[in-house]
């Protein structure tokens, strides 16, 4: 076992100590605002981030992955919360609607994640997530065949165009 010797008292003075300073003098202020300053130049500017345009059915898939991922990691409650009806979108905000307050707290557990994976899949660091509580709305998710397709002919009406040009039938 080796041990280093102790610096003799001739070499201690050489050491150089941080003289000690009273935390309501100036020279603390002065030490706080060079820490404060060395901080601030060691931030991220976020002035470069990206703000590419997106649509909403870009969004929907985004929004849709993140809530099956979800709903694979047995948060299930969260997947139906995101999957309960389509948000919309008016800018860059994405305005989901919430049947009611529990739902909007439980909704607020992973706004912050949904909001990161939206922005870093679409390239746009400007989208917020607004969430808005009615409580008339009812899930307006299709279950079979047919509410799926009038769901999908509400959308778009080209559709019942297309289904009778080939003639499909649901």
């Amino acid at each position: 076992m080796v041990t280093e010797p102790k610096p003799t008292p001739s070499q201690a003075e050489n050491i150089p100590q941080q003289p000690k300073v009273s935390a309501l003098s100036l020279s603390s202020i002065r030490a706080k605002r060079e820490l404060e300053k060395s901080k601030s130049r060691a931030e991220k500017e976020h002035v470069d981030l990206p703000t590419e345009p997106f649509t909403e059915t870009d969004m929907l898939m985004v929004w849709t992955k993140f809530a099956e991922n979800r709903g694979q990691k047995g948060q299930k409650i969260i997947e139906a919360l995101l999957l309960l009806n389509d948000p919309k979108v008016e800018g860059t905000t994405i305005i989901h609607e919430l049947p009611n307050e529990g739902a909007k707290l439980e909704f607020e557990t992973v706004k912050y994640d949904l909001t990161g994976a939206l922005r870093g899949k679409l390239h746009n660091h400007d989208i917020t997530i607004e969430v808005i509580v009615n409580e008339e709305i009812s899930s307006r998710r299709a279950f079979t065949p047919q509410d799926r397709y009038n769901r999908l002919s509400e959308i778009n009406p080209n559709l019942d165009i297309l289904r009778k040009l080939f003639d499909l039938h649901i």
